[in-house]
């Protein structure tokens, strides 16, 4: 699979580099633009983060949204938008990276491990991720690997794969601050599959351009048992647009997004719509977790807010809903494999290294074992999501691929949380280890839905 331009002479098709895009190049500029500039200072990559960031209290805060851009509405055309084009099958599985993937997954892992990883403490106590982290991600090109080229991205094609690599290789930083660095370019790729003409030309230049918006996918509701299937936030027909009631949870970055992809009940059948934050009645309130903290999240309210009708993102069938729900909860496998990885690589030195008794503990077998297992199901738990991301990539039905990546990481990476929390003893219990963090980020692998796709 190739997502972007070759990096020979040339280009792509012979295009001259002058008139081609091209990504790899964007996004290793853009790493190096990142190291010359004051945001290694201001985030402290080379020591620990130390600024305070913007709290959502643990109490809890309720606003009301408000506008802070007004989108260029381009006309009321529903024709079809540009759509990437599905990934030329290789034949047989084979899980290597392509030139240009690899390149691209060492460009974000770089990012983060230097950016990342040593703000992740302070944002997760802070329940906010710092604004110089996020732009940093937005440097390296984040929300727009899901834009297709003609819409100013770096998408040639179905951007499932490479989604994936960068979701995990973000994880093995931050799970939280991976999910609110994900959460705008998350909004742009659906705009990017399902969205028409008038909508692409209206919402992607201003995520391809240099002040992007926070944006969220919101499709989690606070509700017993709930099917992410049959919201029962609803949709209704009013003259010609629709009205919208009732609440969403988990929403990342909800008190700053000034753009919402929202999940409603319409006449029976789940639907998207586009929701800006400036709609009268939409107001959203603080809501930190146990986990996924630095990702901002919030509960929004919907009450009697007013869409037009070409707020209607994809068809109302129920099938793009139904997709965008398969594509977020690869992206959420992604993310349990990245944070699983952060576990394994955290605790095999630290067994080798811990000594009871005399000896290495990693030298007991219970312990052994124990870290054997982390690696082994980490690895099925990746052949899982990296099939069914394929499968994505290339336009085929992935339906049954992602619903055994999703089992699998939600009960498997939350045993990896926990059996890494039990390896470190009463290290594991403090916060002067990340692994009870990564603990409580794997938990929220089989409750939430939506907030990121790939």
């Amino acid at each position: 699979m190739s997502l972007m331009n070759s990096l020979k002479p040339g280009g792509r098709n012979g295009i001259p580099r002058s008139e081609s895009r091209d990504p790899i190049g964007y996004l290793v500029a853009g790493l190096n633009k990142l190291a010359q500039s004051e945001v290694l200072d201001r985030v402290g990559l080379r020591k620990t983060a130390e600024q305070a960031v913007f709290t959502v209290t643990r109490s809890g805060f309720s606003t009301m949204t408000s506008a802070s851009r007004t989108f260029n509405r381009s006309g009321s055309s529903s024709r079809s938008g540009v759509r990437p084009a599905p990934t030329a099958g290789t034949g047989p599985f084979d899980l290597t990276p392509t030139e240009d993937e690899q390149m691209l997954v060492d460009v974000v892992t770089e990012y983060a491990t230097e950016v990342l990883r040593p703000a992740a403490t302070a944002a997760d106590e802070a329940c906010a991720a710092p604004d110089e982290v996020l732009q940093a991600g937005r440097e390296i090109g984040l929300p727009i690997l899901g834009i297709p080229e003609e819409l100013g991205g770096i998408s040639e094609e179905r951007s499932a794969m490479a989604g994936t690599l960068v979701a995990e290789a973000l994880a093995k930083g931050d799970l939280g601050l991976a999910v609110a660095a994900l959460a705008p370019g998350s909004v742009a790729t659906a705009l990017g599959l399902w969205g028409t003409e008038a909508q692409q030309q209206t919402y992607l230049p201003a995520f391809a351009g240099d002040d992007v918006p926070a944006a969220a996918l919101a499709l989690t509701e606070p509700t017993v048992l709930f099917d992410v299937l049959s919201p029962s936030t609803t949709a209704t027909r009013r003259g010609d647009g629709f009205v919208l009631t009732g609440t969403k949870s988990l929403v990342p970055l909800g008190a700053s997004a000034e753009l919402f992809v929202v999940g409603a009940s319409l006449e029976g059948q789940p639907v998207l719509f586009l929701v800006e934050s400036g709609a009268e009645g939409l107001s959203v309130e603080g809501d930190p977790a146990m986990g996924v903290r630095a990702a901002s999240l919030t509960t929004l309210h919907l009450a009697d807010v007013v869409v037009p009708a070409d707020a209607v993102l994809g068809a109302t069938d129920g099938s793009t809903y139904r997709e965008c729900v398969r594509l977020s909860r690869l992206a959420w496998c992604a993310l349990a494999v990245g944070t699983g990885q952060a576990v394994l690589d955290y605790v095999v030195p630290y067994v080798k290294t811990r000594e009871a008794f005399g000896e290495p503990i990693a030298h007991r077998q219970s312990v052994a074992f124990m870290v054997s297992d982390i690696a082994i199901e980490l690895q099925a738990m990746r052949l899982l999501t990296y099939k069914a991301a394929g499968r994505a990539a290339a336009g085929k039905d992935f339906t049954r691929e992602v619903a055994l990546a999703r089992k699998a990481c939600a009960e498997k990476g939350m045993k990896i949380g926990l059996d890494g929390v039990q390896l470190l003893g009463g290290h594991g219990f403090v916060k002067e280890h990340p692994v009870e963090r990564w603990y409580r980020d794997l938990r929220a692998v089989g409750i939430m839905e939506g907030a990121v796709l790939v």
